[in-house]
């Protein structure tokens, strides 16, 4: 049976989730890793320093600043920069679960409309400095596909680690409102990553995230309207 309104997740629950969660899929806000942990340190600092200004201009020296950790550390726990950032594309994978798992719309009766909770939310974290809402290792593949097989795998693996944690609610969102003529669950889930990344890429272009936000919006209304789900916003 297919409802004509989506049960109202309010503004002000979608930032306060958004505060909580971790920029465009982990950690803190700042990015930092718990004290204590060098290795953690290093990881949460590649993220940070890469979405910020790529993966060719970012040193091991400028990592190991932001992490607070001595050159020694850095290669007590990786052999070399390639190393970390295989290692970091994994951790970006553990960052992104509480995505699925903290906002309120995780806990909608109605499987469409936590999948388009998922992309209000997503919606909410477009904002503030680019490198706080862009993705890791989206930003990464783009330099390194070519250059690094092991960097390029391990990216591989995170990208489509979140089409996979969207397509249990897809299913059920068949399940629940039919199946569209043509569309498989991963097709979509891989169409929303698609989107998302593409629109990180034209917010770069832009220095300004409107024109994510604008993106993500046509977004959600297409995934309404795939269902027959009338007035998204």
């Amino acid at each position: 049976m297919t409802t004509n309104r989506m049960p109202p997740t309010s503004p002000a629950r979608r930032d306060a989730a958004a505060r909580t969660a971790p920029p465009a899929g982990g950690g803190t806000a700042g990015g930092r890793a718990p004290r204590g942990s060098a290795r953690a340190a290093l990881i949460a600092a590649a993220h940070q320093l890469v979405r910020r200004q790529g993966y060719a201009a970012t040193t091991v020296d400028q990592i190991c600043a932001a992490a607070g950790v001595t050159k020694g550390a850095f290669f007590h726990h990786f052999a070399s920069k390639e190393a970390l950032a295989v290692a970091a594309a994994e951790g970006w994978t553990d960052r992104a679960r509480p995505l699925f798992e903290l906002p309120p719309h995780t806990r909608l009766d109605d499987p469409l409309d936590r999948l388009l909770g998922h992309i209000d939310f997503r919606l909410s974290m477009l904002g503030g400095p680019t490198e706080d809402y862009t993705c890791f290792v989206g930003t990464m593949v783009q330099e390194a596909y070519a250059t690094s097989e092991a960097i390029r795998e391990a990216c591989e693996a995170s990208l489509n680690a979140y089409c996979e944690a969207l397509v249990p609610d897809i299913e059920a969102a068949f399940g629940r409102h039919g199946k569209p003529e043509g569309v498989t669950a991963i097709g979509l889930a891989r169409h929303i990553q698609a989107v998302l990344q593409g629109s990180f890429i034209l917010a770069k272009s832009a220095n300004d995230p409107a024109i994510a936000r604008e993106s993500v919006t046509h977004l959600k209304r297409y995934v309404a309207m795939l269902f027959a789900r009338n007035g998204a916003a």
